[in-house]
């Protein structure tokens, strides 16, 4: 799970003994070396899914962390790539990970919280990529909205999303168990660590995404493996700002 420049047993438990923010703060410098890190797989197949919805001239990387995201937006925009994230650490890793003067789009970081962004509609693109278990579910109709606004008419929000594991497998119960564990830890410790698996359910995010003003498609993302009865093992959410128009950043 962890290779060995990845963190110890004594930083995972400092970091989970922290913020949400100050535990991504020091897990940063070793981030990319834990399993936590989006897959290259799926990064892969995510650029080649919504490549075909293009082309784009703006895109924005909510949650960004350490970058891995902004590294797809810079294969899909012609012009400008942001990554927004609220945790200085990580942001400071993206930096190094794309130095000014790289060949492709601009790119640009911003520190703010995902749940009050500063945009102005600039974006024709929104993406990211394992960071909705860091918000509650009464949140994240707010943080869809707060996309919503960032992006022009005819914007795409895209992310990935996994179908839930059989009741009663093992990874059912590792996630059960994980999140178990965080609220009780979050009932008996501040100040709280925001990190859950089991609450992004697919219906309740297309009922907060069309709460939001989205018009919602998903796209089969097939080559990333199917179920048993035929389905496939992630999704790729697409939410439309509909309309056209322009705007600035």
């Amino acid at each position: 799970m962890f290779t060995k420049q990845g963190p110890t047993v004594r930083e995972l438990a400092v970091q989970a003994l922290s913020s949400t923010e100050r535990g991504y703060d020091l897990l940063a410098p070793k981030f990319d070396e834990t399993p936590y890190r989006t897959p290259d797989r799926v990064l892969d197949a995510v650029t080649r899914a919504v490549r075909e919805l293009g082309p784009f001239d703006t895109g924005l990387d909510v949650c960004c962390g350490t970058g891995a995201g902004v590294g797809v937006l810079r294969q899909l925009c012609r012009e400008r790539a942001v990554g927004v994230d609220f945790s200085a650490g990580m942001l400071a890793e993206a930096r190094g990970a794309f130095p000014p003067g790289s060949e492709g789009p601009a790119v640009h970081w911003v520190r703010a919280d995902a749940r009050s962004l500063p945009f102005a509609p600039a974006f024709d693109l929104a993406l990211s990529f394992g960071a909705f278990g860091h918000f509650l579910p009464a949140e994240r109709f707010g943080l869809f909205a707060e996309v919503y606004g960032s992006l022009r008419p005819g914007g795409q929000f895209v992310f990935p999303l996994g179908a839930p594991p059989p009741v009663g497998s093992r990874a059912y119960w590792s996630l059960f168990g994980f999140d178990a564990a965080m609220r009780v830890r979050n009932a008996l410790w501040r100040p709280r660590f925001v990190m859950y698996y089991r609450t992004f359910r697919l219906g309740d995010v297309l009922e907060d995404l069309t709460q939001a003003g989205f018009v919602v498609r998903l796209l089969p993302l097939t080559e990333l493996g199917l179920r048993p009865d035929g389905s496939p093992r992630a999704r790729l959410v697409v939410a439309t700002r509909e309309g056209r128009g322009a705007g600035g950043f």
